[in-house]
């Protein structure tokens, strides 16, 4: 029997996952799918929301009503921690040969999958699924592939790879829901309607457990937590730190940030800080982060509040104060400035 591994956050779990591995149990021919909310993802930075437990019973009520097929997994809750895929795939190998075992990946993933623990034994331990959307490029020729997969590769036809591994990897093209969990949270924050996204079971377990609420009431005064995020920036030796209040202008955010940093790692390391910073004084994490991994432009989301940290380089491009200019400039001044950096 094949058996499919369908691991993710499931920060909620919508109708996009569904219709994803629904699509991919019949082309495959999945007898069965382990759907696996993860922990914590070892390359996602933690953001506000539910807890590990509320994931997993939103997870067991997303699939309730789809039969026998899909197995809601909880080890890696139950592991608690990290959760790293690899050990996921090798607890599962005790019962289940290697040949049998499918895991689901999105394209991204796919890409990325270098940056995993034990990636190369994971490719021995089970075979790979990616799910694509329409237009995405699938590898024609060894140089196409990405670098980590060359090495392993014995063979290769249209939408299908052997490895040298005993292990293979196929392309399926998704046609379905196009939604992201990050997106949903928002509009969740927001109000809006999501009932064209998640299973209702989910949606009123949302509700009635006052799930993804808008960080306002812990966070309170948002000016001055405004400048507390400015002030990190600052210790942290950010280029140009500028902060502006958007009441009144046409704008996702009531306030802003932007800073800049003198590469892309100093980029990131300031978003990092950020979110330690706020997490230590205020008690919560971002709603969102998005781009920590390139450190080219980070934005951090905390829904008042939407801090923008570019590489130098980058800000200069995009000239996002221009979008700003009719807010009111919140004159920032660095208290560290002659001083040390701060600790």
């Amino acid at each position: 029997m094949k058996v499919g591994i369908f691991g993710g956050s499931f920060n909620p779990p919508h109708m996009g996952h569904i219709n994803a591995i629904q699509t991919v149990a019949k082309k495959v021919g999945l007898g069965k799918v382990h759907v696996i909310p993860a922990a914590q993802n070892p390359l996602k930075t933690p953001v506000e929301g539910p807890s590990a437990e509320q994931r997993l019973e939103l997870t067991r009520l997303a699939f309730a009503q789809y039969g026998d097929l899909y197995y809601v997994d909880d080890q890696e809750i139950r592991r608690g921690g990290l959760s790293y895929t690899i050990d996921t795939v090798m607890n599962l190998r005790k019962t289940h040969e290697a040949s049998d075992l499918y895991l689901v990946v999105g394209a991204d993933k796919f890409e990325e999958l270098a940056q995993w623990k034990d990636y190369q034994k994971l490719l021995s331990e089970t075979n790979l699924i990616v799910t694509t959307r329409p237009g995405y490029e699938t590898p024609e020729s060894l140089d196409d592939m990405p670098g980590y997969l060359k090495p392993l590769v014995s063979d290769f036809d249209f939408n299908f790879i052997e490895l040298n591994t005993g292990r293979n990897i196929q392309f399926i093209t998704l046609r379905d829901i196009e939604i992201s969990a990050s997106e949903l949270r928002k509009w969740l924050r927001t109000g809006k309607p999501v009932e064209k996204y998640l299973p209702l079971a989910v949606e009123s377990y949302i509700k009635e457990h006052k799930l993804y609420r808008n960080l306002g009431d812990r966070i309170g005064d948002f000016r001055k937590f405004t400048e507390f995020c400015a002030n990190v920036l600052f210790s942290k030796k950010g280029i140009n730190v500028r902060g502006f209040d958007l009441h009144g202008v046409a704008a996702p955010t009531e306030y802003t940030l932007i800073a800049s940093g003198t590469s892309t790692r100093h980029a990131a390391a300031m978003a990092e800080n950020i979110v330690l910073a706020v997490k230590e004084e205020y008690n919560v994490h971002p709603q969102s982060v998005e781009g920590i991994e390139e450190g080219r432009w980070v934005l951090v989301d905390y829904g008042s509040l939407i801090i923008h940290i570019f590489y130098d380089f980058v800000r200069q491009e995009y000239s996002l104060e221009n979008l700003w200019k009719e807010g009111k400039d919140l004159g920032l001044k660095d208290p560290y400035a002659g001083k040390p950096e701060a600790q």
